[in-house]
């Protein structure tokens, strides 16, 4: 299984980004993806997580009510829309899936994208 995260850039305060994370092989069996970010010197940080079949989301309190994660199952993609952008939010965003446990916590995921950053400066 391959990720492979697409759609960052440099934004201003405000704005709107759309990320991609286009999954390769082995997809159907996904239980979860999820979207996490990081800082440098920082942990990585839940940003939000669907459950692959059902849809079900979840997000992080920072991003709800800003963000929001969807799938297209024919695609095996997973997108993050987020909107209202703060320089808060700049950090290298990572797709992760997983094949049974999901969640908040990144040690429940198998699977890593290298990533896609996300600026977010006047």
């Amino acid at each position: 299984v391959q990720l492979a995260e697409s759609g960052g850039g440099l934004v201003q305060p405000g704005s709107s980004l759309r990320l991609s994370c286009a999954a390769s092989g082995g997809a159907s069996d996904f239980y979860a993806m999820a979207w996490f970010r990081q800082t440098p010197g920082k942990e990585r940080a839940f940003v939000a997580f669907i459950t692959w079949n059902s849809g079900m989301t979840y997000y992080g309190e920072s991003v709800r009510g800003r963000f929001t994660i969807s799938r297209e199952k024919a695609e095996n993609t997973v997108y993050l829309q987020m909107n209202r952008l703060k320089s808060d939010d700049t950090a290298r965003y990572y797709c992760a899936a997983d094949e049974s446990k999901g969640g908040r916590d990144p040690r429940g995921y198998d699977y890593w994208g290298q990533g896609a950053q996300v600026t977010v400066s006047s």
